[in-house]
């Protein structure tokens, strides 16, 4: 009897053996974890439906995936996950427009200030042909793929000057993300922007080495920028969003059965912060002055007439085909 089990549990030792070397995966073979890397708090939207996808996407390929998501640049800041996606040190991210436009310049385009007439000029040009093939030429620069793009919300000015025109911004030292489209609507309007890291900029604010900062209603609550700043001014100056990338190593690594499993999670995860997003967007403006804050409802004509003519100027990297598709969308 005994040696019938040990000739058994060498037979299945051999099977084994065999499928590891035909290279198949049984249903007890490891779990595969991707690491979802961020900038944001644990408090947004853009977390908590990252967790909701990370634990839908173990559920529906059996365990046989895991994600853990990094919030608050746990990984490295903007520039350094973008890095990391074709060194295979993340998985996913989630990053602004003009981080990725470094890699492809007219992906950009949708951060620009005053790009979009309003939200649904956004979501038009999100849901367009123009979107895809933007997409499509960043893959075919990065090798990584953008898979769903998120409602970041509208970037408004928090201040401790007083701002109500575009001439009240000159000299203002302003905060802006370390991508030069950026700087686009300070120098518009005749402020020095200042590129520093998500990270350090309530630090900064604080220390006073910058006096403004540009940011969405639900970022400027969760990074708590309103408790240094004495202004909130509705500029609405970028309709913003962030791109969900995939990186190429772990997108080639994946069957086609589970990148599209993993496509229709990211893809819902990012409708449903949306929703999410706009709702906070409209209950914040409020908030902001039951915290005390003075809250500014400028006149945007003069502010979007400023920065305009720099659409197609020496700092866009689209062309002027690509602007003209954008703006043509209804």
């Amino acid at each position: 009897m005994r040696r019938s089990r040990e000739l058994g549990r060498r037979a299945l030792m051999g099977v084994a053996a065999a499928v590891v070397a035909l290279g198949f995966a049984g249903p007890a073979a490891a779990q595969t974890e991707l690491k979802w890397a961020h900038v944001y708090e644990t408090s947004e939207p853009y977390h908590t439906w990252a967790v909701w996808a990370a634990e839908q996407f173990a559920e529906r390929t059996e365990g046989r995936y895991g994600i853990e998501v990094y919030p608050a640049s746990s990984l490295g800041k903007e520039t350094d996950i973008n890095e990391g996606l074709g060194l295979g040190t993340v998985d996913i991210i989630y990053t602004g427009q003009l981080f990725a436009g470094r890699s492809y310049g007219p992906v950009a385009i949708g951060g620009a200030p005053y790009m979009f007439r309003d939200y649904d000029h956004w979501a038009g040009f999100r849901d367009s042909d123009l979107f895809a093939e933007l997409a499509e030429g960043y893959y075919g620069a990065s090798g990584n793929h953008i898979v769903a793009m998120t409602y970041y919300g509208e970037r408004h000015v928090t201040s401790n000057r007083r701002i109500e025109t575009p001439e009240d911004m000159r000299g203002l030292k302003i905060r802006v993300p370390d991508a030069p489209l950026y700087m686009m609507f300070p120098r518009a309007t005749g402020a020095n922007p200042a590129p520093i890291a998500f990270a350090e900029v309530y630090l900064a604010l604080q220390q006073g080495v910058v006096d403004a900062q540009e940011n969405p209603l639900p970022t400027i609550e969760a990074k708590k920028f309103y408790e240094v700043q004495d202004y909130i001014v509705l500029t609405g100056h970028i309709t913003d969003a962030l791109l969900t990338i995939v990186g190429g190593p772990t997108w080639d690594s994946m069957d086609e059965g589970d990148r599209e499993t993993l496509l229709a999670l990211l893809q819902e995860a990012a409708e449903n912060c949306t929703a999410d997003i706009i709702a906070k967007e409209q209950e914040l403006v409020q908030g902001m002055r039951d915290l005390g804050k003075e809250v500014i409802e400028v006149d945007r004509t003069p502010f979007r007439e400023a920065v305009i003519p720099a659409h197609t100027g020496p700092d866009a990297t689209w062309d002027q085909a690509i602007y003209d598709r954008l703006q043509a969308i209804e």
